[in-house]
C-alpha cells in the first residue's frame, strides 16, 4: 500500500468528502486506513474501573483506502504516488502530480544505482 503512517491525506469520496487528516494507522491487508478526525462514530461504554464516568466516546473508524488521496507537499492538492530510484540507488515515493519527494523508503542499493558516464 502506498500510503504511510502519518501522511497528510483527503477523503475523495462518502460522507466526510473534503475532509483533510492525518493518517493514525493502516490496515495493508483488509485496505483501509484510519484518519485523524474522519469517519468518527459513538461507542457506549459501561462504568468500570478504568472508565468511571461510562457513557459515549467519539473514536475514528477505518475507511476504505481507495477513498483517500496524499497531499502534495508543493501543491497542497491531492496526488498519486509513485516510486522512483534515486542516483544512489535508493527507492523514495514521489508525488506524480508536481515530483516531489515524501521520503525514502529503502537504503541504497548497489544494482539500482544510476551510473556515471565519464569520458
Amino acid at each position: 500500500m502506498r500510503i504511510k503512517v502519518n501522511d497528510i491525506v483527503v477523503v475523495i469520496c462518502g460522507d466526510d468528502q473534503g475532509q483533510r487528516g492525518k493518517v493514525l494507522a493502516v490496515d495493508a491487508q483488509a485496505g483501509k486506513v484510519v484518519v485523524e478526525g474522519v469517519n468518527r462514530v459513538y461507542k457506549h461504554v459501561r462504568r468500570s474501573q478504568k472508565n468511571p464516568q461510562g457513557g459515549r466516546l467519539s473514536k475514528e473508524m477505518p475507511i476504505p483506502a481507495s477513498n483517500v488521496m496524499v497531499l502534495c507537499p508543493k501543491t497542497s492538492k491531492p496526488t498519486r504516488i509513485g516510486y522512483r530510484y534515486l542516483e544512489d540507488g535508493s527507492k523514495e515515493r514521489y508525488a506524480k502530480r508536481s515530483g516531489a519527494s515524501l521520503g525514502v523508503i529503502s537504503p541504497p542499493r548497489p544494482g539500482y544505482a544510476k551510473e556515471s558516464s565519464q569520458s
